[in-house]
């Protein structure tokens, strides 16, 4: 769903910042004892969420609150997954949807759509991290990477759909209704957009197939997830927040937590 610019919430970046501290106490409540007792992955746990945080920032990916949500979720993944596959992961999260948010930016900016010079704020990082960091602090999460998976590829659907649909003018309809609608409209849906949605989901189940997070038919659930949450964003875009009772990163929020939820029901 097209995601209009905005600028950052410093009451929204405050409470994002706070759910990160505590999503970061919680990982080390669970994870911490084992780490500290390897003074090599300590340095390896803390050194590269630091520079993925500065890479993040000196691309413009997000702002300084995001780049500290960012390195949060970056060590919980180094936490939960020590061979660094997880990490790996969200890398690749993060450089497919900072590719495809330089995709058209002029005529996003002509839309009013781009997103902010700055960056992704804590919020907007939250929004769509939150869930994966939740799943993967907590050990007794039978089912942790999958949920966190199915998270980061409804992020990736959601993105890359939001991103291609609105970087190529293409006729766009609301999901709700089928009438056609502006491009950048919250709800609205093109054919284009929606392949890219696909392909962004597609992309994560691949990867998590290819480094081996997930066994059997893992990766068709995660591709399924991501796609249903994507689907729940634009539907949630369309009615609660067209109507101005959630804001864009509740929906993305609630998006990622339909697409685990339906990940933890399948598995």
């Amino acid at each position: 769903m097209p995601n209009p610019a905005r600028k950052p919430s410093t009451a929204a970046d405050a409470i994002a910042l706070a759910c990160a501290a505590g999503l970061l106490v919680l990982a080390l409540w669970f994870r911490g004892p084992e780490l500290l007792n390897s003074g090599k992955w300590l340095t390896i746990a803390v050194a590269l969420p630091l520079a993925f945080a500065i890479a993040a920032r000196l691309a413009r990916g997000v702002s300084i609150s995001g780049a500290f949500a960012g390195a949060v979720i970056a060590f919980i993944s180094i936490l939960a997954s020590p061979d660094l596959r997880m990490f790996w992961a969200l890398l690749i999260l993060f450089a497919i949807t900072l590719a495809a948010t330089r995709v058209g930016r002029d005529q996003k900016q002509k839309l009013k759509v781009a997103e902010a010079e700055s960056g992704r704020s804590a919020s907007q990082v939250m929004a769509n991290l939150g869930v994966m960091g939740l799943a993967l602090a907590i050990p007794e999460f039978k089912t942790a990477y999958l949920m966190a998976l199915s998270a980061l590829a409804e992020v990736s659907a959601d993105t890359i759909s939001s991103e291609i649909g609105t970087a190529n003018v293409a006729p766009t309809v609301l999901i709700t209704t089928w009438k056609a609608v502006p491009p950048g409209t919250n709800g609205g849906i093109s054919i284009r957009g929606t392949a890219a949605g696909l392909f962004g989901a597609a992309i994560i189940a691949s990867t998590a197939a290819a480094l081996r997070l997930i066994h059997g038919p893992g990766a068709f659930v995660i591709a399924c997830a991501g796609i249903f949450g994507m689907l729940v964003d634009s539907l949630l875009g369309a009615t609660l927040e067209r109507r101005g009772y959630l804001s864009n990163d509740l929906v993305n929020l609630l998006s990622t937590i339909a697409a685990a939820g339906l990940a933890w029901t399948l598995s």
